[in-house]
């Protein structure tokens, strides 16, 4: 495994960081299905949170006119990456007319706009659209234990909300989720993020995803991931942002 650290500067925080991300693992039953899968992670500190605002805004409305120039004629689903996409997802048993890699789910919205739902969302959000990349984030501080690329054997759980009430459900066996010690995080590899570790208007410490297959080479990847954290340190100057790729 060649791994990839980064970081804006030696400390204590950015130390603490790069040893989280240093225990984060993908499986090999995952590998094995898709060897050409690579996740480029990403952990900050000292975010600011809240609602959207201006700096979020920009974000996303630009992206959603680049986008809507790129897939302009083209159908999103015919997109390389998100193809791919829609490959591996049946190689799992996930049926992705259903259950959509969120890349393609959020740029399939792009005629009515994308949502709008927190600035450090909307700034992922952003990325993910502009870059047709699949990108998740999460409040770092929620983890039990490391995330780790995983094919579940359909006992882990996962924290949902169902009729505004708290509730739990559990992935297929061999579904490929996200997951740390209390349970998955992220069904179907990007599809759908639990309630537990899910960002909100309190987040300073989160931890992001961007999950690339072939199509996507290594040199588009790294521009994303240094997108996001240039978005990101745009919005909250004094934070810190540690990358790592597992390749």
């Amino acid at each position: 495994m060649d791994d990839t650290v980064e970081s804006d500067m030696p400390s204590d925080l950015t130390l603490g960081l790069d040893l989280w991300l240093d225990e984060a693992a993908i499986d090999p039953a995952v590998r094995e299905l898709r060897p050409d899968y690579r996740a480029l992670l990403l952990a900050a500190d000292g975010l600011r949170p809240g609602p959207s605002d201006e700096h979020s805004e920009r974000a996303l409305a630009a992206a959603e006119a680049a986008a809507r120039t790129r897939f302009a004629g083209t159908p999103v689903a015919d997109h390389p990456h998100l193809a791919a996409w829609r490959e591996a997802f049946r190689a799992f048993g996930a049926k992705p007319q259903r259950t959509r890699p969120s890349a393609e789910a959020l740029l399939r919205r792009l005629d009515e706009g994308l949502p709008r739902i927190d600035r450090l969302t909307d700034l992922y959000n952003a990325v993910s659209v502009a870059h047709a990349v699949p990108l998740g984030g999460e409040d770092l501080d929620r983890y039990t234990g490391p995330a780790r690329l995983v094919r579940a054997d359909g006992t882990e759980p996962f924290e949902v909300t169902s009729g505004g009430e708290p509730a739990v459900e559990h992935p297929r066996p061999g579904e490929v989720v996200w997951r740390d010690d209390a349970g998955v995080t992220c069904r179907r590899w990007n599809w759908r993020q639990c309630v537990r570790t899910r960002l909100t208007h309190d987040t300073t410490r989160a931890f992001f995803v961007l999950d690339a297959l072939g199509p996507l080479d290594d040199d588009a990847l790294a521009t994303a991931g240094e997108e996001l954290r240039a978005a990101l340190l745009a919005g909250s100057p004094d934070a810190t942002v540690v990358s790592r790729l597992l390749d």
